[in-house]
């Protein structure tokens, strides 16, 4: 009797959970350890995970093949580290949201339809209510989030390249351990001696199984069964996720313009999806 498989629906969304469940967990370790420290143990955790179980092959590699892994490695820690600042400062669900920014950009630019403009525009109207209304979002934590969106736009592009001279996820593993020695002095200078507290150490972990190693596992088994589509349409239900998540554990209850602005993103990521293959390329680490 053959033992029935989980949905590759279900997969992506417990990824999708895994990874706001690590963010809420960052979140309230961020009076004991600054962002930056947070961003390195949980970076190191993936890195040490990717690099033992596919350890990349680094002899003969020419300096193309370094070209883009090295873009990659920046676009994965600055990209980490800005957006743990940025929701350090605002809402997860709010920050969640303007990152998105960045893939719908990509996606945008990668079609040749002119009707997806619609999208991006849906999303810069999500994304400027934001900053309207009684209820102001703090301008450097939004900032921050723009800012991660971005790295998250170099991160789906420099996957693209990395993943035509790398075989497998050996570049990701690399990209990974360059972003996290990129990170370390940082942290170091932050969070200093709190690095090797034996809590914080252990939940650093636990942040990076929740936010990386469990949510990438899981996508890669959906992936083997479920089109693109399907997985675009899916991610794209991440800001919403984020908002829930952060209501429920975190009480960051929204304003009704803040939830519209995040239906507004999601349902440009969703018809952004529809056209292409949407927001893809999640940041895992």
């Amino acid at each position: 009797m053959s033992t029935p498989r989980i949905s590759p629906v279900w997969l992506v969304l417990i990824g999708i959970l895994s990874v706001q469940f690590g963010a809420v967990v960052s979140k309230g370790l961020f009076a004991e350890i600054p962002p930056v420290g947070m961003v390195f143990l949980r970076l190191t955790t993936s890195s040490l995970i990717l690099l033992a179980f596919f350890r990349p092959r680094l002899r003969g590699r020419t300096v193309a093949d370094w070209r883009p892994v090295l873009a990659l490695g920046f676009a994965l820690g600055a990209m980490n580290w800005a957006f743990y600042e940025s929701f350090a400062r605002i809402p997860l669900g709010v920050a969640v949201t303007i990152e998105f920014a960045g893939p719908l950009l990509v996606a945008a630019f990668g079609s040749r339809r002119p009707r997806d403009l619609v999208w991006v525009g849906l999303a810069a109207a999500g994304i400027t209510l934001f900053g309207v209304g009684p209820t102001k979002v703090d301008a450097i934590g939004f900032g921050l989030a723009l800012v991660a969106g971005g790295c998250w736009a170099l991160y789906i592009v420099s996957t693209a390249a990395t993943g035509r001279r790398w075989a497998g996820v050996e570049g990701l593993a690399v990209a990974s351990t360059i972003a996290t020695l990129g990170i370390a002095p940082f942290a170091v200078a932050q969070a200093g001696q709190q690095l090797l507290d034996p809590r914080l150490l252990a939940l650093g972990a636990l942040v990076g199984l929740l936010s990386s190693v469990v949510p990438y596992s899981l996508e890669m088994v959906a992936l083997r069964t479920m089109p693109p589509r399907v997985f675009g349409i899916l991610m794209s239900l991440e800001p919403a996720v984020a908002a829930l998540v952060a209501a429920i554990l975190l009480s960051e209850w929204l304003t009704p313009l803040q939830v519209v602005a995040i239906a507004c993103v999601t349902a440009a990521s969703v018809g952004a999806a529809r056209t292409e293959s949407g927001p893809k390329a999640q940041p895992q680490d």
